[in-house]
């Protein structure tokens, strides 16, 4: 299997195949990635009509918003906001979910890597009251009972709504309000993902009334020491998908990925730009580079939108089934438009739907 070469300026992610920001990746053997480009696939397919929202139907919204702002020489600190919602004809909100993780990466003065990169990364979420804001920050209220209160109260709202009513000029809860009373982190990079998650929204099947479902997956193993001819490697891997569901059914599913890195050198110091933009890959988009430099006949964005589309209609089940050979398709409809591994999005749904 290959890797691609490729360039992004304004990212310091490239998905799972990319290079840091202003750097090339060379196209290599036996790269191990689970989704990298491959030969073959079915031709692009021409840009179609935008999207309408017919009555009962909702649009589906997923954001994946990423930072490593905080990092520091000897410590790579990465953070990241997930959000799926949906969304009614008139951009009303119906459904929300927020979710969010951190990871850290970190290595001595010799460039080595200390950090345990096999342990598992949970989402504040899935740690729940082990997260510690109660029991060691002394707040009222654990972090995901401070996000859900804020999901709850997004729902009803436009982005506007919720902008003008959720956060003040500080990007807390107004003092006073019935959010504050539970809600009492920062809020404003929050509502800030909710808002690019309800632009990002599509119809893709969804209708009034279904269950909206997220996932989030998080891996940090493909981190890497310096040496003396290369600078190492912070990486933290992360793939979601955002679900509608109504009797154990997908009724809309919309799958992303994000690759964020941060490069260091032999003495422990930082050498990327920190202040860099992250994408997605749905953000980067044809930039992703698995036509251009893999001689893919799919991007990724397009692969993952036709895997989506694939399973929606299916059972949790039905898409555990799915035909693989070496970890692709075998499936003809399905091999036909997506032609990278599925595994990764097969666990995403699994675990949506678990």
């Amino acid at each position: 299997m290959k890797k691609i070469a490729i360039t992004v300026i304004v990212s310091l992610v490239l998905g799972l195949l990319a290079g840091c920001t202003g750097t090339t990746v060379i196209y290599q053997e036996n790269c191990g990635c689970e989704t990298c480009p491959v030969q073959g696939g079915a031709p692009v397919p021409t840009e179609t009509e935008p999207q309408v929202v017919t009555e009962g139907e909702q649009k589906l919204g997923l954001a994946i918003v990423g930072s490593a702002a905080d990092s520091k020489d000897g410590e790579v600190s990465f953070d990241v906001t997930v959000v799926a919602v949906t969304v009614d004809g008139d951009g009303v909100i119906t459904a929300c979910q927020v979710d969010s993780l951190g990871s850290k990466v970190a290595f001595d003065t010799e460039g080595n890597i200390t950090t345990d990169l096999t342990a598992p990364i949970a989402t504040k979420n899935e740690l729940g009251d082990s997260y510690g804001m109660v029991a060691y920050g002394g707040a009222k209220h654990e972090w995901y009972q401070q996000a859900g209160a804020l999901s709850q109260y997004a729902v009803g709202k436009t982005v506007e709504e919720l902008k003008n009513g959720a956060i003040d000029e500080t990007g807390y809860a107004p003092e006073g309000t019935d959010l504050a009373s539970t809600a009492t982190i920062y809020l404003g990079g929050y509502v800030s993902a909710i808002e690019k998650a309800v632009a990002n929204a599509t119809a893709v099947g969804s209708q009034a009334g279904d269950s909206l479902k997220l996932a989030i997956t998080a891996k940090a193993d493909s981190s890497s020491s310096a040496t003396a001819e290369k600078d190492g490697t912070a990486q933290l891997d992360v793939d979601a998908t955002a679900l509608t569901v109504r009797d154990d059914v997908i009724t809309g599913c919309v799958i992303d990925s994000l690759q964020a890195k941060v490069n260091f050198n032999v003495q422990g110091g930082i050498t990327s730009d920190l202040t860099a933009p992250m994408s997605t890959k749905n953000e980067l988009g044809e930039q992703y580079g698995m036509v251009a430099w893999g001689g893919a006949k799919y991007e990724w964005n397009q692969q993952a939108a036709n895997f989506a589309n694939y399973v929606t209609g299916k059972t949790a089940q039905e898409v555990a089934g799915i035909a693989v050979t070496e970890g692709k398709p075998a499936e003809a409809d399905l091999a036909a438009t997506v032609t990278i591994a599925i595994g990764g999005f097969q666990a995403l749904i699994a675990k949506a739907l678990s």
